[in-house]
């Protein structure tokens, strides 16, 4: 492989599990099965590659207004990854972070997602942040809130201070990939993703691959960087 330039932190939109499995004859809860299973496939892959940190939209907090058997097998899947496959993040050395609010999760989605946390605490083969129950305007409302719990004073507000009052403490992210060729952020890491590069491939997320991927680090090695400055 070429010497690329690996971004840090990478955030994907896994778009197009249902599209893909109604493609293909099957149900939209068979597309999230699929989707899952390359959550696992892909995101061990990213990380081994030399991504510290791998954001994953996995469920919206505007999610909870589809259909319910659909809600509930997504919830099922959670269960899954937390508990019975929790052995696979710790194989593979990963440290799973949690970004979302609470409310409405089943508790035992809660305490499942608490367990993983803490059984990948010390792991150091990379970060995967999973984004769940959702929503970057929420995340910036539920900031704003603890500073002003905290006391802060407005002189005492910077970037940085705000920027650890978020959900997870992540550097920006450096590439936004969404599968399946649509081109909208969809509410997802609406601070952290201020100067990232994004990257838009038609494949649906249980189709996307480790060539897609060096496709898309090919994409960003050729992009130029400037975060606002002309002169670089």
């Amino acid at each position: 492989m070429e010497n690329l330039n690996i971004p840090k932190h990478v955030a994907i939109i896994i778009d197009g599990n249902g599209r893909w499995a109604k493609e293909k004859g099957k149900s939209r809860l068979e597309g999230h099965d699929a989707g899952y299973q390359n959550i696992k496939r892909i995101g061990k892959y990213i990380l081994k590659r030399g991504v510290k940190y791998l954001s994953i939209y996995a469920f919206s907090t505007e999610n909870f207004k589809r259909d319910e058997a659909e809600v509930n097998h997504l919830m099922d899947i959670f269960l899954l990854m937390f508990n019975k496959d929790k052995d696979f993040f710790v194989k593979n050395n990963i440290k799973v972070v949690f970004s979302g609010r609470d409310e409405p999760l089943p508790k035992k989605v809660i305490d499942a997602r608490n367990k993983m946390a803490k059984l990948t605490e010390n792991n150091t083969g990379g970060v995967l942040n999973l984004c769940l129950n959702y929503g970057g305007r929420a995340e910036i409302v539920d900031a704003t809130k603890e500073i002003v719990a905290d006391g802060l004073k407005p002189e005492e507000i910077t970037e940085e201070v705000f920027s650890r009052y978020l959900y997870q403490d992540l550097p920006d992210v450096d590439l936004m990939i969404r599968t399946s060729g649509e081109l909208r952020l969809s509410n997802f890491l609406l601070w952290q993703n201020s100067y990232s590069e994004f990257y838009f491939p038609e494949k649906k997320f249980p189709d996307f691959n480790e060539e897609d991927f060096e496709e898309a680090l090919l994409v960003y090695n050729k992009r130029d960087r400037r975060f606002g400055d002309a002169k670089k």
